[in-house]
């Protein structure tokens, strides 16, 4: 649906919500119906809630739950969640295991365990594996777990609902979706485009902000979900601990699933492989070392506007 108008008579329409241990706000910016442009808002925030109920490890009747009670034979499973996982593997493949959803159990008993709302802890009888352990096939609609190894899509499912809400509000002047940070957003010509700031991984100011028209930007940094002894949320499978040599990544895409999934790949990387990895990827990327430094994929001014503060 198209609701484009004169442009200096937008009216804003938001919606928030509680959904994947964030705050999620839905935006459109219109000179259209608004019983309609709210409609879009409640469609676009629902995704958020079908993608958890079908990827959150945390719950018991989720439908990726299910899938670790029944290893070693293909179960049919939703679009979402052949979607996610197929994407996760993808991304594993790529970076050779520096990225993998199959790190559940590891996650699990570094103690992220806990649901956000209910405060109840899984303990999911998980079996430590990798992203060879699962075998997705397209065609059939199935996902096969080789031994009951609990995956964990945290990468992968913030992303995959941003870009499933956003198309509830695609042809409206100019919306966003952001969630606990990560956000895909448009603007049609003639309509502001979106300035947005990046997080001082060591305070709580900006490094710098970005100006975009259309797209997603997600960031991964250890400040996010610090664990004790130094570990934080972000955890490398290959030696299950945290990385240590970034501070945070930001990334640029069309896909906010392919900007979140990438901007942990290149966290766990290092600040030259993972910018190698971006750049392979032909996305954009700011990565922040740990020593302060600042470093942009060549070819970024493709993709955005940045402005370092202070510069």
């Amino acid at each position: 649906m198209s609701s484009r108008g004169d442009p200096t008579m937008l009216r804003l329409h938001s919606r928030v919500a509680v959904a994947m241990n964030t705050i999620v706000q839905a935006r459109v910016e219109t000179t259209g119906d608004e019983r309609v442009a709210e409609a879009a808002l409640d469609a676009a925030l629902n995704w958020f809630a079908v993608v958890e109920q079908a990827c959150s490890r945390f719950d018991p009747d989720s439908e990726v739950m299910r899938l670790i009670r029944q290893p070693a034979k293909p179960v049919s499973v939703s679009a979402v969640l052949l979607e996610a996982v197929a994407f996760a593997l993808e991304v594993a493949r790529a970076t050779k295991g520096a990225f993998d959803p199959a790190i559940g159990a590891v996650q699990q008993a570094r103690g992220l365990r806990q649901h956000y709302l209910t405060g109840a802890t899984s303990d999911a009888p998980a079996v430590p594996g990798s992203y060879r352990d699962v075998h997705v096939d397209r065609r059939a609609g199935t996902i096969t777990l080789r031994r009951p190894v609990l995956l964990d899509l945290g990468a992968v499912a913030k992303g995959l609902a941003l870009d499933l809400a956003v198309r509830e509000l695609a042809g409206y002047e100019r919306f966003a979706v952001e969630a606990g940070g990560d956000l895909i957003v448009g603007a049609a010509e003639g309509a502001p485009a979106w300035r947005i700031g990046v997080r001082d991984p060591f305070g709580d100011g900006l490094v710098g902000t970005l100006t975009i028209r259309a797209g997603a930007v997600c960031t991964s940094g250890g400040y996010e979900r610090p664990l004790a002894e130094g570990e934080h949320h972000i955890v490398d499978p290959r030696t299950g601990r945290s990385p240590r040599a970034v501070a945070s990544v930001t990334v640029v895409a069309p896909s906010a699933m392919v900007a979140d999934a990438l901007a942990t790949a290149a966290f766990v990387l290092g600040p030259e492989e993972g910018l190698r990895l971006l750049e392979h990827q032909g996305v954009a990327g700011i990565v922040i070392a740990v020593d302060g430094a600042v470093c942009l994929t060549q070819g970024a001014d493709a993709w955005l506007q940045w402005h370092r503060t202070g510069a």
